[in-house]
């Protein structure tokens, strides 16, 4: 299955590692396009000096072990499409180019279903993805889940919590599923 990720899962870390952890298993193939990297980066500025600096060598690990990920949209599905935000043509372009199943995103308003259905896609946000995921491969998504867990206690010094850390990636229903199999 291949998944077009749009700038809005990319940019926050542990949803972003656990997403691409996800697919180093297997269980997806990650797409997107060279402006959605880019918007990551520029997403980034908020957070303080050094931050672009650090999310543009994390772009360069990501383009070097997905070189086949980056999609460029055709020039023609741009003047060609319409949605909501004239600022989101280029996710969905980029989606169609590369012959995505699916696009994760959190903007739910900005992707109508109808309007993807049309083109042969569907939308979900990130927890619904990844629990979908989660219910057929359960063993490589523990996995991917307490290797970005590891990590992220690793960087913080101390213990965090697996499910308030999830929460805050956005994950809840994940989170949920994790807690209730003894994870």
């Amino acid at each position: 299955m291949k998944v077009l990720l749009d700038a809005c899962v990319l940019f926050p870390t542990v949803l972003r590692d656990i997403l691409l952890a996800a697919a180093k298993a297997g269980l997806y193939e990650p797409l997107w396009s060279p402006r959605i990297l880019e918007e990551w980066a520029r997403a980034t500025v908020k957070l303080g000096p050094g931050a672009e600096t650090v999310a543009r060598g994390e772009i360069a690990l990501l383009t070097a072990a997905w070189p086949r990920a980056a999609i460029l949209p055709r020039d023609g599905d741009l003047a060609r499409l319409c949605l909501p935000d004239l600022n989101d043509i280029h996710v969905l372009a980029a989606a169609i180019a590369g012959s995505a199943d699916l696009i994760v995103t959190f903007n739910a308003r900005d992707f109508p279903r109808h309007t993807l259905s049309a083109e042969g896609l569907a939308r979900q946000d990130p927890d619904q993805f990844l629990l979908y995921l989660y219910l057929r491969a359960p063993e490589a998504i523990r996995a991917s889940v307490a290797s970005v867990h590891a990590t992220a206690q690793q960087l913080a010094g101390e213990p965090l919590p697996l499910k308030p850390l999830l929460k805050r990636a956005r994950l809840p229903r994940l989170a949920k599923a994790l807690v209730a199999s003894g994870v």
